[in-house]
């Protein structure tokens, strides 16, 4: 079992910066994907941005060359650097994680409100 547990997440003016954070704990092992969905109100959960244990990373077209995730595959933690908040990035963020046996998981969700 696995639990992904978020921090970060809060209220910023349009141009601002968040650092979101999620530390994972439990059997994930060492080959693993982490990475952040967002959902705002009425729309589907979508990708921002995932990283593998090896280092590759993918971000959705959206947030490329304003969001930047990393990982600390020590601390089995990921980070979402984001910069240039714009209105339409509020939505509740979600961590998620896929363990070296292929199994989901997500986290509690934190709100990001980002005002104009």
């Amino acid at each position: 079992q696995v639990q992904l547990v978020e921090s970060g997440g809060g209220l910023v003016q349009a141009g601002g910066s968040l650092r979101l954070s999620c530390v994972a704990s439990g059997s994930i092992g060492s080959r693993n994907v982490m990475g952040w969905y967002r959902q705002a109100p009425g729309e589907q959960r979508e990708l921002v941005a995932a990283a593998t244990s090896a280092g590759n990373t993918n971000y959705a077209r959206s947030v490329k060359g304003r969001f930047t995730i990393s990982r600390d595959n020590a601390k089995n933690t990921v980070y979402l650097q984001m910069n240039s908040l714009k209105p339409e990035d509020t939505a509740v963020y979600y961590c998620h994680a896929i363990s070296y046996l292929g199994v989901p998981y997500w986290g509690q969700g934190t709100q990001v409100t980002v005002s104009s």
